[in-house]
């Protein structure tokens, strides 16, 4: 399934769903949103999947 996605390094599914939340909070989508997606009962769940880089905190202290 990798090697059809073009990914050529070996990654977990559960690492897959760490990089499919943090690019969809990159991209502009609320947690709420993602939480839905990824069938979390608790906000704080998607916590722990979005992780939030230094480019983005970067980004939303610059709106201010």
């Amino acid at each position: 399934m990798l090697d059809k996605a073009g990914i050529e390094k070996k990654i977990s599914p559960h690492k897959l769903r760490h990089i499919y939340a943090t690019n969809l909070l990159n991209a502009g989508a609320e947690r709420v949103d993602i939480k839905a997606l990824l069938g979390h009962e608790s906000i704080a769940t998607t916590q722990i999947y979005t992780n939030v880089g230094q480019e983005r905190m970067e980004k939303v202290v610059g709106r201010l």
